[in-house]
């Protein structure tokens, strides 16, 4: 995935689609959108620096999974399978980017009223006492659609394709406007990339 920073408004747009496809629980952002303030007073720039699993080439959560639920799919996503995770949460501290959330039980947005229609469907779905996480909307990519990040980016600052594959977009969109991952120095390899602003 590439997110062109320059193109990112801020919009949340990201983050709130993410949450209707998952129906995740209270608290829980597989992608978020952080506020970044730069420079001193009065020469500042606000930049939205938008956030998910980086799906790293070797991620330490998959290194650190003592049962092997945090694993390689096909194509290099990083996936949980929440019938191998006991819930050590030792992928979460292995993580440097905090993109893992440990569901503990579940909860309702609005406490006291019991959950809606909406989030007893979506929490069906999600297993208590495992870990999860971004897995770049798998089951619309075999489906042959973006994640629903990235189709409902208002900006079209997202875009979602094969880095392997040096003729695909994000490949060259990394090449020419030369894409930079988030941290590098730690080892890796992220591959969700950003075009500077």
């Amino acid at each position: 995935m590439v997110i062109d920073l320059k193109r990112c408004i801020g919009c949340y747009g990201c983050q709130l689609s993410c949450k209707a496809e998952h129906g995740t629980p209270p608290g829980v952002f597989f992608a978020r959108v952080v506020k970044r303030e730069f420079g001193t007073f009065p020469n500042t720039q606000l930049t939205f620096l938008p956030l998910l699993c980086f799906h790293c080439t070797d991620a330490a959560c998959v290194e650190v999974c003592p049962t092997g639920a945090s694993h390689y799919r096909q194509g290099g996503i990083v996936d949980i399978d929440a019938t191998m995770c006991v819930g050590c949460r030792a992928c979460i501290q292995a993580c440097p980017y905090g993109a893992r959330y440990y569901h503990d039980e579940q909860a309702a947005y609005f406490p006291g009223q019991g959950l809606t229609p909406y989030e007893q469907r979506k929490y069906a779905t999600h297993t208590t006492g495992v870990v999860m996480k971004c897995n770049f909307c798998i089951d619309r990519v075999t489906s042959g659609l973006e994640p629903a990040c990235v189709a409902n980016c208002a900006s079209r600052a997202r875009v979602f394709g094969d880095l392997d594959d040096p003729h695909s977009e994000v490949s060259q969109l990394v090449r020419l406007r030369g894409g930079e991952q988030l941290q590098p120095e730690l080892g890796t390899r992220p591959n969700v990339y950003y075009l500077p602003v």
